[in-house]
């Protein structure tokens, strides 16, 4: 049985993040929660009133000899606007930012590899701001924001927010979706 890893990303809010990758194949488990920040246990309000300096983010459990790291960043970096400083839309404010926390040397040189890839075949019109930080503490969120998308697709945010980044990643990685996503 092949060994698992972890990567920890954030791109803004984890609803969306986490939808979006656990239909990719290879992907195992994905946990919404919070990362990078200064106070201990923190609460879904407390990230959100920006008091505690955490990222949302969604820890993914993945099979590398199915789904690549590098393959898992490139599509993070469809799914959100790397470009943007502490914003994905109209969500505004340092727990939004695009971050990638590594748990090892070679995760962290992938992700400044497809970074410098992303940068050099100029896929956006603005610089990258992802930032590349070591993984710290990982607190899981809150029972309700976990598989929030496919408990609540009709909640207003996941129909004008959240689905149009689900489906983007259906289609633009139809081949590399689980059966039935």
């Amino acid at each position: 049985m092949a060994q698992t890893q972890t990567a920890v990303l954030g791109g803004g809010c984890f609803w969306c993040v986490e939808a979006a990758i656990q239909q990719l194949e290879g992907v195992q488990a994905v946990r919404s929660g919070y990362m990078g920040g200064h106070t201990a246990n923190p609460t879904y309000q407390d990230v959100c009133g920006g008091r505690t300096g955490h990222v949302e983010v969604a820890e993914v459990t993945f099979n590398p000899e199915v789904i690549s790291y590098s393959d898992l960043l490139h599509v993070f970096f469809t799914l959100h606007d790397p470009t943007t400083l502490n914003r994905q839309g109209n969500d505004v404010g340092e727990q939004y930012r695009s971050v990638i926390f590594y748990r090892d040397d070679a995760q962290k040189k992938t992700a400044e590899e497809v970074i410098a890839e992303l940068t050099r075949d100029k896929v956006f019109d603005n610089p990258i701001v992802t930032a590349v930080e070591l993984a710290s503490m990982f607190y899981v969120a809150e029972s309700f924001h976990q598989d929030y998308f496919a408990n609540n697709p009709y909640q207003p945010y996941c129909i004008a927010v959240v689905s149009p980044k689900v489906k983007k990643i259906r289609e633009k990685f139809a081949k590399r979706l689980k059966a039935g996503a």
